[in-house]
């Protein structure tokens, strides 16, 4: 019998609704019921393409003793994070805290006023590697619950406690300067690594915000090896088994140092900002391979992840059934994308087959498991003919099609459908590309049309075209404000501005500290937790925070309104106060602090919205340059205001500091512009 879960939208949330458990979503009832019974809560977060948490669920949700002892014992929550990222931030927190440590599956013990007292991630069925079986912690917690109460919850209480004191280093309010971003380079140069691209060690995960920073460092000061280490790194990941190399679109990560043999998810976020990533290489570079990865990346987000109501679903799965003995009904990761030399000569006969292995570097002994490979481009001597490669690639990707595909994830979340939009309206409009242009159109249209209420407030999810019942955190309202904006140059509709602006209001209104100019992961007037969520740092997408920045910093310069680049302004000074410590983990926030020091540019263009200055404009290098374009007299875009054709050519005015240049009607002349640097 389904229990409590059966009514979400959440597709993680539903996996989980024919459960032995009686699952309750997060809600102020099932603490009232967990009061009520005199039990802790278990919280289990997760998401659905999580591969532990999956085996997780198999083994022990799934499981009717083990089940038993939840539902007797304990009031059980579960919570998809991409639902709810607060809950999952605020607990997070706590297990890191605790433990030095977190990841998904998160398990987490409360007592019935949500305060946290025993954590941890992943638990087997058995005890192994050291770490007790699960239900040996299920019943350690529920002994000290009943034998020692009172010792528990003054844990509880001084844990809520202690996280509450925790305080950002957050005392500056100037912006970071040109100082301060040299740092952030320098110590981004200790820790890259030289030989496979990327920082740091395994597990590696692909640094797009950082890629942007040095891609815009370079634009704004021409050093060489901040372009470098961006060129390199996209080189290195493109080549590697993260990328799809039949399908296109990245992994989430790679488990080891080389980019070779990626944990499986393709999430959107990743392939959003990869995209747009590699577009802004090409558009610093000319690489034919930018361009290559960013448009298959775009095609794959259009073909594999876009729903029928025209948004961008989640996720893929890591996981698919097991095509080499389907009537197990065994689910196993990678199972859709890897490839053994016999696979590839079957598919493609002898001789192709050995090509396709040497291009691939798919070997006998494998790169993956049980003798498979995971598809690279390994650096080969081989010349090697276009024309066959291509022929190989197709019919690989036709035999793959046959697999069972990995499960979809078709919750709509608001703030990576505006990753996504920015990604393919720049993608689009670079590469004479409409259809992508119009893919983003769509998605914009769902946004206003199903996640914005009459006030413009956002609502985080929706699934089949039914919006969630969360509602939009900080990276929501920043997110889909970027991909407006980015809609609002390309297509010289000013309608996405006035949208963007309703977003970044609700962001100053309900979102930053009046005080000291910080901004808080959620609403001042959004549910109440043990904290308040507030994070500066990126994860796997930009940290809310400096995304607003960015938006507040480009509608500024849209609309010259004072207050939200003075917002912008004090929320950068986490990025001086972080930058030159830890890099990696603000690469945003760094990005947008070169877009301040550049000005940003604003570009108006007088002329054919995609025109030849209009492209010439788009694909400027300045720093976060801002671009409105359209006909003369036109007053969808403020830019435009009185701007004139010269000689009744195509003109285009550049302003930045409150100073403008002469005006330019010569392309070539435009696109020396905005390629000057500062140093």
């Amino acid at each position: 019998m389904p229990n409590r879960l059966a009514h979400e939208t959440s597709p993680y949330l539903l996996q989980h609704a024919d459960n032995p458990v009686d699952w309750w979503p997060w809600s102020a009832e099932a603490f009232e019921e967990a009061r009520r019974r005199g039990v802790p809560v278990l919280l289990s977060v997760g998401y659905s393409s999580c591969h532990w948490c999956h085996v997780m669920a198999h083994e022990s949700f799934e499981d009717a003793a083990t089940a038993a002892v939840m539902n007797d014992h304990f009031v059980n929550i579960k919570v998809d994070r991409e639902e709810r990222p607060d809950v999952d931030a605020v607990y997070m927190e706590a297990v890191q805290a605790a433990t030095g440590q977190g990841g998904w599956p998160m398990t987490v013990f409360l007592t019935p006023d949500a305060e946290p007292f025993y954590f941890g991630t992943y638990f087997p069925p058995e005890p192994r590697h050291g770490m007790p079986s699960f239900t040996q912690v299920l019943q350690g917690v529920r002994d000290a619950w009943t034998d020692r109460r009172g010792e528990v919850t003054e844990v509880a209480a001084k844990i809520t406690a202690d996280l509450a004191k925790r305080e950002l280093p957050y005392g500056e309010t100037q912006v970071p300067g040109a100082e301060e971003l040299g740092q952030a380079l320098l110590g981004l140069v200790r820790e890259y690594d030289a030989t496979h691209g990327g920082f740091g060690g395994a597990p590696k995960f692909p640094p797009s915000m950082v890629i942007e920073f040095l891609l815009r460092h370079h634009a704004r000061t021409g050093a060489e090896g901040a372009l470098q280490m961006a060129a390199d790194t996209c080189e290195r990941m493109a080549r590697g088994g993260i990328y799809d190399q039949l399908g296109g679109g990245f992994a989430r990560y790679s488990v080891d140092r080389e980019f070779t043999v990626p944990h499986f998810e393709k999430m959107l976020y990743d392939n959003a900002l990869l995209c747009r990533a590699y577009a802004h290489l090409w558009r610093s570079t000319g690489s034919g391979l930018a361009q290559r990865i960013a448009l298959e990346t775009a095609d794959f987000m259009v073909r594999e992840l876009r729903t029928n109501e025209g948004g961008f679903a989640s996720a893929l799965d890591a996981d698919s059934l097991d095509f080499t003995d389907p009537a197990s009904g065994k689910h196993v990761e990678g199972a859709y994308y890897v490839w053994t030399p016999q696979q590839l000569t079957e598919v493609l006969g002898e001789e192709d087959g050995a090509l396709a292995a040497r291009y691939f570097g798919v070997t006998d002994e494998g790169t993956f498991e049980e003798g498979a490979s995971v598809l690279q481009l390994p650096q080969n001597e081989e010349v090697f003919d276009a024309a066959k490669v291509d022929s190989i690639r197709q019919r690989l990707g036709a035999a793959r099609a046959q697999r069972p595909a990995p499960g979809r994830d078709d919750k709509v979340v608001a703030a990576w459908n505006g990753l996504a939009i920015a990604a393919l309206a720049e993608t689009g409009a670079y590469f004479g590309r409409q259809d992508l242009v119009d893919a983003a159109v769509c998605a914009g249209d769902l946004l206003v049309r199903l996640h914005m209420d009459p006030l413009a407030r956002i609502s985080r999810t929706s699934k089949d075209g039914q919006v969630g019942a969360n509602s939009g955190v900080l990276e929501d309202y920043a997110d889909v404000a970027e991909g407006f904006l980015a809609l609002a140059s390309v297509t010289g509709e000013g309608v996405w501005l006035e949208f963007a602006g309703f977003l970044l209001d609700h962001v100053l209104d309900r979102f930053v500290d009046r005080d000291s100019g910080a901004l808080y992961d959620t609403a001042v007037d959004a549910e109440q937790l043990i904290r308040r969520p507030q994070d500066p740092t990126d994860n796997a997408a930009p940290s809310g925070w400096t995304a607003a920045a960015g938006a507040l910093l480009s509608y500024a310069a849209h609309t010259g309104s004072e207050p939200h680049r003075s917002a912008a302004e004090r929320a950068l000074g986490v990025v001086k106060a972080l930058g030159p410590r830890a890099p990696r983990f603000i690469g945003n926030g760094l990005a947008v602090a070169e877009a301040l020091l550049d000005g940003p540019r604003e570009i108006a263009v007088v002329g054919e919205v995609g025109g030849r200055m209009h492209h010439a404009a788009l694909t400027g290098t300045a720093p976060g340059a801002v671009v409105a374009a359209g006909a003369e007299g036109s007053d969808e875009l403020p830019l435009l205001a009185d701007r004139l054709r010269v000689d009744g050519l195509e003109t285009a005015y550049v302003c930045r500091h409150f100073v403008c240049d002469a005006p330019v009607t010569d392309v070539d002349r435009l696109s020396r512009i905005l390629a000057e640097t500062q140093d």
